[in-house]
């Protein structure tokens, strides 16, 4: 009866892998263009407003506004499934003409994996506006079934801070639809996001976004962050279709930044994430 059992459950991994495979050639999956970082995981994904080293992932535009080169690296082990992990890192280099940023992502295992590189440029216009381009490239391999896939892909996102309080921000992902294969005329799809972020004191604020691309519903996420000390953050948000919750906690060690962050789905389950960033001198 064990045996039947774990015959049973390995026989159920696999077909679910394989579903999620062959869903995520479909749409470009891994390349869906989600938020990266544990951070923004702990605010539920609404990162448009954020302005850190994983902007160079989430909106290229808070690049921007960075005055010290970052660098970080991060991990999510998506429903506690290792063959559905997606590994980052990111670098930002501000300069006097604006702030450069590279972005890595990696999603899947061996036979199955989906893959993007970033190169981003950005440039802050006074205090109050931002704006940030990037220049993707995209692999997707899946030999026993589909090969191997590249294309190219850009996205813009802008930041603007009407008051001393409010920020707002605007981000596209792939506006010309760019094609992913020619079979069925499958292409990656185009995202817009939009976002604000109300700032109630220096160690509180209120995020809240919506996304849409045009495949799929809109998705509404809210998030809020708490500095409960100078080295301690708290963090939790909600996100709907389906409607997933959110937690999380940072660590601000001197240049170290050390996040965690857990996110529920209501049927596949709990997905941790981990990163780690560092800032330079100047």
């Amino acid at each position: 009866m064990f045996q039947l059992d774990a015959l049973f459950s390995v026989l159920m991994r696999q077909l679910f892998l394989l579903f999620w495979c062959f869903c995520s050639v479909q749409s470009f999956g891994g390349n869906d263009n989600n938020p990266v970082g544990a951070r923004s995981t702990g605010l539920a994904g609404a990162s448009l407003t954020i302005s850190d080293g994983w902007s160079a992932h989430n909106n290229q535009a808070g690049l921007g506004f960075l005055t010290k080169a970052t660098a970080g690296v991060y991990y999510e082990n998506r429903f506690l499934i290792p063959e559905l992990g997606l590994s980052a890192a990111a670098l930002a280099l501000p300069t006097k003409i604006g702030t450069f940023g590279l972005s890595i992502r990696r999603f899947g295992y061996r036979t199955y994996n989906e893959n993007k590189i970033g190169i981003a440029y950005s440039r802050a216009f006074g205090e109050k506006l931002s704006i940030g381009i990037q220049l993707n490239y995209h692999s997707i391999n899946f030999a026993e079934y589909y090969g191997n896939r590249q294309t190219f892909t850009a996205e813009v996102g802008v930041i603007y801070k009407p008051g001393k309080n409010i920020t707002l921000a605007a981000h596209v992902f792939n506006p010309t639809q760019t094609k992913s294969s020619n079979y069925d005329d499958e292409r990656l799809p185009s995202i817009i996001r939009i976002g604000a972020r109300y700032q109630f004191s220096k160690k509180v604020f209120l995020v809240g976004e919506i996304e849409k691309d045009i495949y799929n519903k809109p998705v509404l996420k809210a998030g809020f962050e708490y500095q409960i000390v100078d080295v301690l953050f708290l963090r939790a948000g909600v996100a709907g279709n389906p409607l997933n919750s959110c937690f999380g906690f940072g660590l601000k060690l001197k240049r170290l930044l050390v996040d965690f962050s857990g996110k529920f789905h209501p049927v596949l389950g709990f997905t941790p994430q981990f990163s780690l960033t560092y800032q330079f001198k100047d």
